[in-house]
């Protein structure tokens, strides 16, 4: 039955290849999409670990660091380094900036102590030394040299990151807490949170303490409705894709009556004849697997978001191209089942 098959999809290649396309290319959307969703949860853990603090402290009303911009006195940081279980303390200010780049794009601005905790350290350049320089994410297209101006002010990049982003992939920059809150604060020492190495025991009134865990997870939670609908839209893409496979087998088994009840009259079973079409479902599934890795690499760079598509992803997708395929089956096995023996001895 399987060299049956074989020969089956030999002979309407034409069509098995359009099948291996069109469910190539959904396959590959799915990939793309589930690289995207990825991305969101990835850019926020190595933001929060980028920054290299082991606790956060922000106000009792404040969500979070990075989601909730509540300003207080810059030296509550002094207060906390003092704490129990500190080591040293660092003021930061998040913000949220339009700059040309060369056209209008949000950047997430970090305002941060320059040496102290924070700090960045760029994948090429250097971290900041003075007021005036500037840490840009390599999203931003920004390189080394290059002028960007930020509220009014003109900043030189000194140093670039990869990666460093989030809510949805909006590129983070680092400032100098100075400059901050130059641009943002009214030139007045306030802070939007405050980071440690060490874990304090106290607090000054009115401030609470996040790990990092709480920060990832709070950072990820104006994503959630995103995500959500992300994992929705995978699932309708491997219905489609199944519908596909479904109506390539659906058409092949109604031309291939006759041929159906030439092998029951031989004696051939209906287990047999839905292994035959079971096997042309999945051949045809994990062509189409192998054309969505190609199409997926081929289309990742065009996206105007990061699709980080994982080692884990590419590897599950031949074992869901088989689900898809044995499901896709069922479409034709009704119809094989069906088949009268007697047609071998009619008319068509």
């Amino acid at each position: 039955m399987f060299l049956i098959a074989l020969r089956d999809l030999q002979w309407r290649r034409r069509r098995f290849l359009i099948g291996v396309i069109a469910t190539g290319l959904v396959f590959a959307l799915a990939l793309l999409i589930t690289g995207m969703g990825a991305s969101f949860s990835n850019e926020v853990r190595r933001t929060v670990r980028f920054m290299g603090a082991d606790a956060w402290v922000v106000p009792r009303s404040s969500s979070g660091p990075f989601t909730a911009a509540s300003a207080f006195p810059a030296s509550v940081a002094n207060d906390v380094a003092k704490e129990p279980g500190v080591k040293a303390a660092s003021a930061l200010a998040v913000l949220h900036f339009t700059v040309r780049a060369p056209s209008l794009r949000d950047i997430n601005v970090i305002g941060v102590t320059i040496g102290g905790v924070g700090a960045p350290h760029p994948d090429r350049g250097r971290t900041l030394r003075t007021p005036g320089e500037l840490v840009a994410n390599s999203s931003l297209g920004r390189h080394i040299g290059d002028a960007l101006v930020i509220g009014g002010k003109s900043f030189k990049v000194v140093g670039t990151t990869h990666g460093i982003s989030f809510l949805g992939g909006t590129p983070a920059v680092f400032i100098s807490l100075a400059d901050a809150q130059a641009i943002a604060l009214g030139d007045q020492r306030l802070a939007t949170s405050i980071v440690t190495s060490g874990v304090p025991q106290r607090l000054p009134a009115g401030m609470r303490t996040m790990t990092n865990a709480a920060v990832i997870s709070d950072l990820s939670r104006p994503l959630k409705h995103a995500t959500q609908t992300i994992t929705f839209l995978c699932v309708l893409l491997w219905i489609v894709a199944a519908g596909i496979i479904g109506s390539v087998v659906y058409l092949q088994a109604l031309e291939r009556v006759r041929d159906f009840a030439v092998l029951k009259a031989t004696g051939t079973t209906n287990g047999a004849l839905l292994a035959g079409l079971a096997f042309q479902s999945v051949l045809l599934s994990l062509a189409a697997a192998v054309a969505a890795v190609v199409l997926s690499t081929l289309l990742a760079p065009l996206l105007a978001m990061p699709a980080e598509i994982s080692a884990g992803a590419y590897a599950l997708l031949p074992l869901v191209a088989v689900i898809v395929g044995l499901l896709a089956s069922l479409f034709g096995l009704r119809r094989a089942v069906g088949v009268d023996p007697a047609l071998a001895f009619g008319s068509a």
